[in-house]
């Protein structure tokens, strides 16, 4: 086990977890709110795990931690959010008057000293800017710290700003629980099965939605154990071929010529296999019967009409209209 007493912090509820020593203060515990030193400058930041086997971390040294935050550190710390909200603002003028509205501002953060400035952007890929420019314009408005500006990915900037996700959910993944991102391919749907339609698999962000990823391996060692797409196997009911696969079920929907696609498990054709290869099997186990499952297809569907019912709704219709002109009849206007 290490003997210095590593901790895991985040600086953000939902964020990436870094790594510092704080052997001096051994006391600490989860949730306690310290202060450390970082590339931004003093920054507070809330303990998530202590005691760390460095063992486990890909890290040779780590910064210590500064000291646990006071009352006065949290004070400063909301302080300066109000003082972050006051020149989001302003800056949003500037981009306003200036053509700009196509930059969003994500993110405006001071060092806990109030010495740095640090300033996190996104815009489209059509937006075309000088962000150098930006950066010059901003320090004229900035005097008095050290400016940094970085331009960030669409799928971090969806994380920091939050919001519905597009499958509904009242909080994006990204914001709740996702701390890294992974890469996500096209194939992941492909494997899964998943329409490809842009509004099926897009996330809010316009990326690839992260969901793609969760089932993926899942996905990938169940198909395996199962025959490919157009296939020809055998099955209890003949020959077909294979034109779907269902991974967690482990089964796949076989067409059968003149009966249609019908659903079979993994142990229904590894029987009938070795049943057409003349292999001796054991006698199936019995049980409970279920309804045979269909799947039907769009030329397999026939519209039956109920002739009685419309021609009882045609004697009904006209025995209305024949109400209707003998009551007028019967009662002939008074001369």
């Amino acid at each position: 086990m290490s003997q210095n007493n590593i901790i895991g912090v985040q600086f953000e509820d939902v964020g990436k977890i870094y790594y510092f020593d704080a052997s001096r203060y051994p006391e600490l515990k989860p949730g306690d709110p310290v202060i450390v030193r970082t590339s931004r400058g003093l920054q507070l930041a809330h303990i998530s795990q202590v005691r760390i086997d460095e063992e486990n971390l890909d890290l040779s040294s780590f910064k210590s931690v500064e000291r646990p935050a006071t009352p006065q550190d949290l004070l400063q710390r909301k302080a300066l959010a109000l003082r972050e909200s006051e020149t989001k603002e302003r800056i949003l003028n500037y981009l306003n008057e200036n053509g700009l509205s196509g930059v969003k501002i994500v993110s405006v953060e001071y060092s806990l000293d109030g010495d740095r400035l640090f300033i996190l952007v996104n815009s489209e890929a059509s937006v075309n800017y000088n962000i150098k420019k930006l950066h010059s314009d901003i320090q004229k408005m900035e005097k008095d710290v050290h400016l940094e500006i970085r331009q960030i990915g669409p799928r971090d900037a969806a994380k920091l700003i939050r919001g519905m996700g597009a499958c509904g959910l009242e909080t994006r993944c990204c914001s709740k629980f996702l701390t890294e991102f992974s890469s996500i391919s096209i194939r992941m749907a492909k494997t899964q099965d998943i329409s490809l339609t842009p509004s099926e698999i897009t996330g809010m962000c316009g990326r690839l939605r992260c969901c793609l990823s969760y089932e993926y391996e899942q996905y990938v060692e169940a198909i395996k154990t199962l025959p490919k797409r157009k296939r020809r196997v055998m099955t209890p009911k003949g020959e077909g071929r294979v034109v779907q696969i269902l991974p967690l079920r482990q089964s796949v929907i076989v067409d059968l010529p003149e009966i249609g696609p019908r659903q079979f498990s993994k142990e229904d054709l590894d029987r009938a296999e070795k049943v057409a290869n003349g292999e001796v099997v054991e006698p199936a186990q019995e049980v409970p019967s279920k309804p045979e499952v269909q799947v039907s297809r769009a030329e397999d569907q026939q519209v039956t009409r109920n002739d009685n019912s419309d021609q009882s709704n045609r004697n009904s219709r006209s025995s209305k209209r024949g109400r209707g002109r003998g009551s007028r009849r019967s009662n002939p206007r008074k001369k």
